[in-house]
């Protein structure tokens, strides 16, 4: 399901173009890994966002992105401002696609960074989901950059899964998309890797092994 996820965030709301720029926040997760290693494919330049050192070197060196931003890097009250910077800096050309999973100062942020007719695939919001509200700080771009910002669940668009998982089944077999799985033993260890998937302490897909 995560790679489908992908594909159809991707190619069916994202649209990407040669030369166009794509960002993808949790960008070493199960989805954002693939959504960054298809756009590449599609000749894009690609911006992950991700927390940690270990896991933007595993983005840019393992999975090809072109570059990725540390968010934990950013602290004190400005941090939207400061993954701004840092968006623009690794982004020069504006974004022109944008996989969203994350939310919060990392979403807000990029919105400030967004082409004119842009296109968002909102696939998740880690960042309201232990209840508090999300602020959206500047919704006035998505009318002034003319921004299409779609939500989408995978399971409704079962007609497309037999042409996506062909088309990934292919890639992985043929080594151009890799993947990455965190695996945990037993099932007492499920409560806490679900508290770690929700923190972002996994590497792509978190497993459960019985």
């Amino acid at each position: 399901m995560p790679g489908v996820t992908a594909w159809y965030g991707l190619n069916k709301i994202i649209e990407p173009k040669a030369g166009e720029t794509v960002v993808v926040s949790a960008a070493s997760g199960a989805v954002g890994s693939v959504v960054g290693q298809l756009a590449k494919m599609a000749g894009c330049h690609v911006v992950g966002i991700a927390g940690g050192p270990a896991k933007c070197e595993h983005v840019t060196k393992d999975l090809g992105f072109d570059a990725c931003i540390d968010y934990k890097q950013f602290t004190g009250e400005n941090i939207e401002g400061q993954l701004v910077a840092a968006i623009r800096a690794a982004a020069p050309k504006g974004v022109d696609g944008y996989f969203e999973n994350v939310g919060g100062d990392i979403g807000n942020a990029v919105l400030k960074c967004m082409n004119a007719f842009g296109r968002i695939a909102v696939c998740g919001w880690i960042d309201s989901y232990d209840g508090k509200p999300s602020v959206m700080t500047s919704p006035i771009l998505i009318l002034a950059q003319r921004l299409t910002i779609k939500g989408f669940i995978v399971s409704e668009h079962l007609s497309l899964w037999p042409q996506a998982l062909k088309e990934l089944g292919t890639y992985v077999a043929t080594g151009k998309l890799k993947y990455r799985e965190t695996v945990l033993q037993g099932l007492e260890a499920a409560p806490e890797g679900m508290l770690g998937l929700l923190k972002g302490a996994n590497f792509g897909k978190l497993v459960v092994k019985l």
